[in-house]
């Protein structure tokens, strides 16, 4: 598998003073998604991605703690145009095989250039063009190209750290204190005595994976988490492959089942609330026993999918727990100790590792700055046009998934949609699109990017302030929900004079 490819090649650093098509930002599932259909549906568009870490891949480029595996299933997370052949759950380097597969058989390798972080795009009218500044390569050297269209794939959070609160005592405490998005790859933790803070899929993951060598490992939240546990292994689609059926064809069939799935379960978590917390509460307790303090540490105060439900394949932190090499305490941190943590019940954990599984840092299209015929835009200031464009910023469009279905599902659908737009702007001879308020829009109610009634996980609620608003009606509406955006995006009108071509 082909996972680096040097920046030093002139070859592949040759992009200053080139003048492209398209510009894609990000060599992760959304800018692979990008390129696929970009290359399948406008051939003759010129264009290139640019990455800024050394490898593709996006998360799974960047996560590297220990059990690192997929939250939702391949099927879905996987691309529509690639069947996935594996276990619905897949460990990252499962997905970066098949990431890496799915860049080979579209011939995209040579598109992407590693170690190019755009930190820079200005916008002009007058050439109807944006000059985007990179840094480039080992040493972060600057340079420039200019691209007609900006595709912004490079995920909703800060790659380069994590959200790390800031404890009383943190600088007393003598052992390690780690986020698992900068994992160490030389971290020691056998035998050791380990706590993760958090409770959500990371620690999830982390905790099984840690017990194995571990001393003991004990997660430390403030509140309870939903959990889902559910086999690896999924019956029916071992039926189908027994079948002996074509890959895309089982690919096709296990989507439409796990969609169907996600769509009863989360509109479920909506008109029966307190039936589905019972029967997720239920799983745990299946797992953890009868006389296991389910009350406490597994029963969530909010309603199921208001925050993330965190998959558990085939049970395994519930079965790490009841096995003794795992414990949970349900409190908050007073302060960090030399020997661990106290916390606000006044106990104590010792510990000779702490792992702040607290969650990630949202941005807002990876932290570029956007100049607009020589004025800074703050895109907090913008409308969001369907979630995908931004008012007042020409011939750009982002890629944001859904929170309770896989990622991939939407970016697969914008992929579609801004192809159609790139359509539109041919067919019309313009150079530019850019969304624009009607006078029927302008007394819209204004609405965060995501309802916090509707979903409130900490990384969304914290980073709120740095997305556009939505209004009340569409095209500027961030729906998060798949089975409305899959008729509706297709269908989308692009000549309802909100986007102005010129």
């Amino acid at each position: 598998m082909n996972m680096e490819h040097p920046i030093g090649d002139p070859d592949r650093a040759a992009l200053g003073g080139q003048h492209l098509d398209v510009l894609i930002v990000g060599a992760g599932i959304s800018g692979i998604d990008a390129a696929h259909h970009l290359q399948d549906r406008r051939p003759d568009a010129t264009f290139a991605m640019v990455e800024s870490k050394d490898r593709f891949g996006g998360t799974w480029a960047t996560h590297k703690f220990p059990g690192i595996r997929s939250d939702s299933d391949l099927y879905t997370f996987g691309f529509k145009w690639k069947p996935w052949k594996g276990l619905p759950i897949a460990s990252a380097d499962e997905i970066l095989i098949y990431l890496d597969e799915a860049i080979e058989e579209n011939d995209l390798r040579d598109k992407i250039h590693f170690r190019s972080e755009v930190v820079r795009a200005d916008w002009d009218s007058e050439t109807q063009r944006w000059t985007v500044t990179l840094r480039q390569g080992p040493e972060g050297e600057e340079t420039q190209l200019t691209c007609g269209f900006l595709w912004m794939c490079a995920g909703y959070y800060r790659h380069s750290e994590g959200y790390m609160p800031d404890w009383p005592g943190m600088d007393q405490f003598k052992g390690p204190i780690i986020h698992p998005q900068t994992w160490p790859e030389d971290l020691d933790y056998a035998g050791k005595r380990v706590v993760v803070i958090g409770s959500g899929a990371t620690a999830a993951t982390l905790i099984p994976a840690m017990a194995k060598t571990a001393a003991h490992i004990t997660m430390l939240q403030r509140s309870p988490t939903y959990y889902y546990p559910r086999p690896k292994l999924d019956e029916f689609g071992e039926t189908l492959k027994a079948l002996e059926l074509d890959d895309a064809l089982v690919h096709d069939i296990m989507r439409r089942k796990f969609l169907y799935e996600q769509k009863v379960t989360i509109k479920r978590s909506f008109t029966e609330p307190d039936v589905l917390a019972r029967e997720l509460i239920d799983g745990a307790r299946a797992y953890l026993g009868p006389d296991y303090d389910i009350e406490t540490h597994f029963t969530p105060s909010y309603r199921p999918w208001r925050q993330r439900v965190a998959m558990v394949p085939d049970g395994d932190l519930f079965r790490t727990i009841r096995s003794g090499k795992a414990s949970v305490v349900t409190d908050s941190i007073a302060r960090f100790t030399e020997t661990g943590l106290t916390l606000e019940s006044g106990d104590t954990l010792e510990a000779d590792i702490i792992v702040a599984a607290t969650g990630l840092t949202l941005n807002a299209l990876g932290d570029v700055a956007l100049i607009v015929d020589g004025k800074p835009v703050d895109i907090a200031d913008s409308w969001t046009h369907r979630g995908i464009m931004f008012s007042g910023i020409p011939n750009l469009a982002s890629v944001f998934g859904y929170l309770r279905t896989s990622w991939t599902m939407r970016a697969d659908l914008v992929s579609d949609y801004v192809c159609r737009v790139m359509d539109q702007m041919q067919s019309r001879q313009a150079r530019s699109v850019v969304p624009s308020l009607r006078e029927q829009d302008q007394d819209m109610i204004a609405s965060p990017w995501i309802d916090p009634e509707n979903f409130n996980s900490g990384y969304i609620t914290r980073g709120l302030h740095l997305m556009p608003k939505q209004g009340d009606h569409q095209p500027w509406v961030m729906t998060q929900d798949y089975h409305t955006d899959k008729d509706d995006l297709p269908a989308a009108d692009l000549d309802d004079g909100t986007l102005i071509y010129s």
